[in-house]
């Protein structure tokens, strides 16, 4: 027995196209973001560059004066050319003169010599090529027991922090980054035994940390890393 819906028409199938198409365009984006993202950031930060180095020349010598047009970096090749300047005259005994006088006129000014020590504390620890940089990664429970976050081992402590550390260890300062901003972070003090240290690079853990856990570090280089580490 036939009943009423037996003689209607099957329901039509949605085309693949749309399914292939769908497909290409999230792969096309996940090609472009990436690259587009960047752009925009070099473009964004050379045209602050400029907007804050050109306003300090004068206006005879701007070089769009002489080029014709606005064109973007040149304000950027002007701080370059400056800033090596400033770091050869600087090397040179007149130049160390200049800045220990400097820095004794600082010296003397209350609130800004607490500001000038701190930013120069800040720029030597960050861009001194002397200066050591973060030794491994690693894991830490934080903020309790049972849950675990990536951290950095910067130094072991010293002076008055481990002598009056609670511990029979070696305590070692520890820097826990947030996500996905791993410039700010906690700085920690943990005993020796309580950081397992991590045979993934540096810049792995960041890319981990950056991506909230979402890019691994690649399975090769960790092989990799742990036989150069066994030889």
């Amino acid at each position: 027995m036939n009943t009423p819906f037996d003689d209607l028409p099957p329901p039509p199938r949605k085309p693949r196209r749309l399914g292939g198409l769908r497909a290409s365009f999230l792969t096309g984006l996940v090609v472009i973001a990436p690259v587009g993202l960047t752009v925009w950031l070099m473009w964004t930060l050379i045209g602050w560059v400029d907007g804050f180095v050109l306003p300090l020349i004068p206006a005879q010598y701007q070089p769009e004066q002489y080029i014709g047009i606005n064109l973007r970096g040149v304000g950027v090749i002007i701080f370059l050319i400056f800033t090596v300047l400033v770091g050869w005259i600087a090397k040179g005994l007149i130049g160390r003169s200049l800045i220990l006088f400097a820095e004794s006129l600082v010296n003397r000014m209350p609130v800004v010599r607490s500001i000038y020590s701190g930013v120069k504390q800040i720029a030597e620890t960050v861009f001194a090529q002397s200066e050591r940089s973060f030794e491994k990664a690693c894991l830490v429970e934080y903020p309790r027991k049972g849950i675990w976050a990536i951290g950095f081992i910067s130094t072991e402590a010293r002076g008055e922090i481990s002598e009056k550390a609670q511990t029979d260890s070696e305590v070692l300062s520890v820097f826990v980054p947030t996500t996905p901003n791993p410039t700010s972070g906690f700085l920690l003090y943990f005993p020796r035994e309580d950081v397992i240290e991590l045979e993934m690079s540096i810049e792995d853990a960041a890319k981990l940390v950056i991506s909230a856990g979402l890019v691994y570090p690649d399975q090769k280089k960790s092989e990799e890393t742990r036989k150069k580490a066994g030889d």
